[in-house]
């Protein structure tokens, strides 16, 4: 049991070294669709905690994000209904489960899709622009989520963030961790939730900072979490 329980914590710390935010960020609640995107916009960017790209909610709340930060609108009636008409038909699509390719190309997505059937997961690779014909349908709906805007759209003060590290230094100095709780090194293993007060002054998003704590150095993200959400 002992051995099981070590091995697993390995694994874990394993996949947090490689990706100092969740790799997959917890579930939204009353969520229709979420879109993420994760692409480095700099070197030292961690893309996986950026916010959501593209997030609706069931009562028309709708987020768009950038590499830091969100806003926040919301649709009409109508305009609720196209989007989820679009979503029906990517639904029909055959051969929509798990990890799919759009065609050539770096990028990578994923899409979760909560309304009209079981809950839909998928991890996309490929650049939309370049997708095959029988992706397109999807890959039109990726393009246009990620360059979404709205006349609501106001920027949106998250409440809290997803609190992330491993082991590694930036270029530069390191800033002393000063908050009571939680201490760092607990949230290599998995993400932490932290009030928005205490990620007050820090980098946040896809912008990591570097923390020492004793002797040792790590480098931390703070992820935008939307109403609801869970780290």
């Amino acid at each position: 049991m002992r051995t099981a329980r070590a091995l697993a914590a390995l694994s874990v710390l394993a996949g947090a070294a490689a990706a100092p935010a969740s790799s997959w960020p917890g579930e939204v609640r009353g969520a229709v669709a979420v879109l993420e995107v994760f692409n480095r916009a700099l070197p030292h960017h961690v893309p996986e905690a950026a916010p959501p790209r593209f997030a609706l909610l069931e009562d028309g709340q709708v987020f768009v994000g950038g590499t830091r930060s969100l806003s926040v609108g919301r649709l009409g009636s109508k305009e609720l209904k196209d989007l989820e008409r679009r979503f029906a038909e990517v639904r029909r699509l055959p051969g929509l489960a798990g990890t799919i390719t759009l065609g050539p190309g770096e990028r990578r997505h994923r899409i979760r899709l909560f309304k009209g059937g079981r809950p839909l997961d998928l991890t996309i690779n490929g650049d939309p622009a370049r997708a095959v014909p029988e992706r397109r349908p999807l890959a039109g709906l990726l393009q246009d989520l990620e360059q979404f805007t709205h006349p609501t759209l106001r920027p949106y003060a998250p409440e809290s963030y997803a609190l992330s590290a491993r082991e590694g230094s930036l270029r530069g100095g390191c800033r002393r961790w000063t908050a009571a709780s939680p201490p760092i090194a607990e949230t290599v293993f998995a993400p932490v939730g932290i009030p928005a007060a205490v990620a007050d002054g820090w980098p946040t998003g896809a912008t990591p900072a570097s923390v020492c704590v004793g002797n040792r150095t790590y480098v931390v993200t703070l992820r935008p979490l939307l109403p609801g959400e869970q780290p």
